[in-house]
């Protein structure tokens, strides 16, 4: 296949991922609509919004935007010899609370607990664990250009050699991934 065409299917991807982040952040921030009660008298209106407050859960908030690694550590400059764009795959393994999660997904600990099972597995054959992944885990993600992610994973993705998997699960908004620098 040409270059060309590879460069404009690469671009398509990027777009592709692009926009379903973009979508599952929108959706995520969108404020809920009010709920009208059912007409009934006062009283059991009260009693009604009452009991459905108390039903619902506490929403468990996002993920900050981090400014530090993995590891804690703060992020530092990229070094000059980083590439300007990578290609990279990932498996994801979302929780509660993270941006695009379904809102019956693993709670956050059971999801860490899960993206450690499937490390030794990406590091032997990354296609089988991405099957194990979540929906939105992918071995070709596509070309990501600098600037784009959040500061410590960008660090690590940037800094990973060509075909090396990331040594833990990296918490993200959008879940936990396990990631691997294709290209």
């Amino acid at each position: 296949m040409p270059r060309s065409q590879l460069a404009i299917i690469g671009a398509l991807l990027v777009a592709i991922v692009l926009a379903i982040v973009w979508r599952a952040h929108q959706q995520s921030s969108a404020p809920e609509e009010p709920h009208s009660p059912p007409a009934t008298s006062p009283s059991a209106a009260a009693s009604t919004q009452i009991t459905a407050t108390e039903a619902l859960p506490e929403p468990t908030p996002a993920p900050e935007l981090s400014a530090v690694l993995p590891d804690g550590r703060k992020v530092p400059e990229l070094p000059a010899d980083a590439p300007k764009a990578v290609s990279f795959a990932v498996v994801l393994v979302a929780y509660r609370g993270a941006e695009g999660a379904p809102h019956d997904a693993r709670d956050k600990a059971s999801a860490l607990a899960k993206a450690k099972e499937l490390l030794p597995d990406a590091r032997r054959d990354f296609g089988e664990a991405v099957k194990k992944g979540d929906p939105g885990s992918t071995a070709q993600a596509g070309r990501m250009p600098r600037d784009v992610l959040e500061p410590g994973l960008e660090y690590v993705l940037f800094t990973l050699k060509k075909g090396e998997v990331y040594g833990e699960p990296i918490d993200t908004p959008r879940g936990y991934w396990i990631l691997k620098r294709v290209e």
